[in-house]
């Protein structure tokens, strides 16, 4: 059975949300608290249990926190059985679990690409897989995939992450209205450029990749992409978090919404000519030729 610490009891009325990837500083973390300011019955998760514990101790939030692996059938199981041994019922399924991979796609290490691909895409549909049967059989649910901004213009460096979830993206489409007979509606979230661990956890694996070859020159700008989610300008989670349950409480949600710093630009240059598109992230991303990096 899955580690459980329990919070407040089950209420009738209120909203079962069960949220994926809570780790402290994430926007998992933060959607799970807001939606238990919002009085729902949440229920967090997390693939280490340890790493829900300022969850378990907030004083401000009454919740439920749960070990879930999104990469094993059987944890995800017993997440989903634990969830309805207490409340009977999933009403709001966030699928927040995810990895973030940086490199130069033609030296990025297989493994990695192939880990990025197991968490943001094939743990995400095991989890979906698993929850559709309960919320089918109410003729009732939401599902919301968190998606990322990058798909609408893949940039240099993170191809692997944006590749993912652009997969994401079109999962999302297909159940949208696949699963729309059954009374459940897939909501696709897009979150701009958000403060969050996700930069933190792509420093910890960079530092385990092997040294690059080919793009050697290149390293002080690959490092750079690193860090895009720790600028000051970038939106907090807790501001997201915010406004993005607000939608997602609404009793229609719209089945696809972007929200973040640089998601309004993100959105326009997605319309941009593509030769246009490739010059801009060239500069941006600083992908010179390497005469002139060379010579920087």
């Amino acid at each position: 059975m899955a580690e459980t610490e329990t919070g407040a009891g089950a209420g009738a009325g209120k909203e079962v949300v069960l949220v994926t990837g809570c780790t402290p500083g994430g926007i998992g973390h933060a959607m799970a608290m807001e939606f238990a300011h919002m009085k729902c019955q949440v229920v967090a998760t997390a693939r280490s249990f340890s790493s829900l514990e300022a969850l378990r101790t907030n004083a401000q939030v009454a919740l439920h926190t749960v070990q879930l692996d999104v990469l094993s059938e059987t944890s995800i199981e017993e997440a989903v059985r634990t969830v309805m041994d207490m409340y009977g019922r999933i009403d709001i399924l966030v699928n927040n679990a995810g990895v973030h991979s940086v490199g130069p796609l033609a030296e990025l290490p297989m493994e990695l690409l192939q880990s990025t691909f197991n968490t943001n895409v094939f743990g995400t549909m095991q989890v979906i897989k698993a929850v559709v049967p309960h919320m089918a059989s109410r003729r009732k649910g939401k599902i919301v995939n968190i998606g990322s901004v990058s798909v609408l213009v893949c940039n240099p460096w993170a191809g692997a992450y944006a590749a993912s979830k652009a997969a994401l993206h079109c999962l999302s489409d297909s159940l949208r209205v696949e699963l729309k007979p059954f009374g459940i509606d897939v909501i696709t979230v897009v979150p701009g450029a958000i403060k969050s661990n996700l930069g933190y956890n792509s420093s910890t694996i960079y530092s385990n990749l092997p040294e690059w070859r080919l793009y050697k020159p290149f390293e002080k700008a690959i490092r750079e992409r690193i860090d895009i989610f720790q600028k000051n300008d970038c939106t907090p989670t807790n501001v997201f978090a915010k406004k993005t349950v607000d939608i997602l409480l609404r009793r229609k949600s719209p089945p696809w919404f972007s929200y973040g710093q640089f998601s309004i630009i993100t959105s326009i240059m997605y319309y941009l000519p593509i030769c246009l598109r490739d010059f801009i992230a060239r500069r941006v991303y600083k992908v010179s030729t390497l005469e002139n990096v060379k010579d920087k």
